[in-house]
């Protein structure tokens, strides 16, 4: 299983912060936005994971993430030149996914919740066609939105509907099998030029091979599109963080946790980052487990 991460688009929602740097390069309160998409992979037991931007901005994503190799990690980049449409990913990345199945992350998404590792490891396995990832939403017209039946199979979608069919939203967290690149390359661009990832999806609902998995109550979905829900998810992460003693998407711990990298190795990269909160927490849990 590969994984890519989208993060491309100019940001503009959320101008002026970001004329000169990425969105998903943004802080949510103590990480760059692109952690948290990151972890979800991580959680998932991806390892080889494919990072699309801008050219302009694709720089600094190498000096964050760097190869990989750090977290256990494999990762490499590629450029969309411009804002194409999501499933333009699997064309970008389509030498880099071979002949493997593929999970998408939107570069802005932010998931959390208990087992959200194993669920996503439990759809990756064998994924025949697509599943999608919905989340119960109060205000459904303004979403992508999928109807399912008992099995969790996809009956319908709708783009913003005026009179949905359920509050389902569709999630920027997407799982295909290979063929995905194959469906990409044969859609037909939408009016706004773009290549849709509801394109995507129509082809496998029509062949009976989409289905959609509820998160459920209990988890989070946060996009930070805007001022508002970018300052909101700074703070959910503030709360839960300093409430409850751990700390959300930390990269060098879920690849610890993950046996991606050894107690030692989570232990140096702790202590790189000096005296910080973060790096003492790194070092921390390090010790902890040696003592196990």
């Amino acid at each position: 299983m590969k994984g890519i991460i989208l993060a491309g688009g100019n940001g503009t929602r959320l101008y002026p912060l970001t004329y000169a740097v990425s969105k998903q390069i943004l802080p949510v309160y103590n990480k760059p936005l692109i952690y948290y998409p990151l972890s979800a992979l991580m959680l998932g037991g991806i390892q080889e994971i494919l990072v699309i931007s801008s050219p302009r901005h694709l720089g600094t994503f190498r000096d964050l993430l760097g190869d990989g190799s750090q977290l256990g990690l494999n990762i490499e980049y590629a450029e969309q030149a411009e804002a194409n449409g999501i499933a333009e990913a699997f064309i970008i990345g389509a030498e880099f996914i071979g002949d493997d199945a593929v999970t998408l992350v939107l570069g802005d998404n932010i998931f959390h919740g208990p087992g959200l590792g194993r669920m996503i490891q439990a759809e990756t396995r064998n994924v025949d066609g697509c599943v999608l990832f919905g989340y119960s939403v109060g205000d459904p017209e303004r979403y992508g939105i999928g109807e399912v039946d008992a099995d969790g199979q996809l009956v319908s979608l709708e783009e913003k509907p005026t009179s949905p069919r359920s509050n389902l939203a569709i999630t920027g967290l997407y799982v295909y099998g290979n063929d995905v690149v194959d469906v990409a390359k044969n859609l037909r661009p939408s009016r706004r030029g773009e290549l849709e990832i509801t394109d995507v999806n129509r082809v496998y609902l029509e062949q009976g091979r989409a289905r959609m998995v509820n998160l459920g109550r209990g988890f989070a979905w946060l996009d930070t599109g805007t001022h508002d829900s970018l300052l909101q998810a700074s703070q959910f992460v503030q709360t839960l963080e300093q409430r409850q003693g751990v700390r959300i998407a930390c990269l060098e711990e879920i690849a610890f946790r993950m046996d991606f990298i050894d107690a030692a190795a989570c232990y140096d990269l702790g202590s790189r980052l000096g005296k910080t909160d973060y790096g003492k927490y790194l070092m921390e849990i390090s010790r902890q487990a040696r003592q196990d």
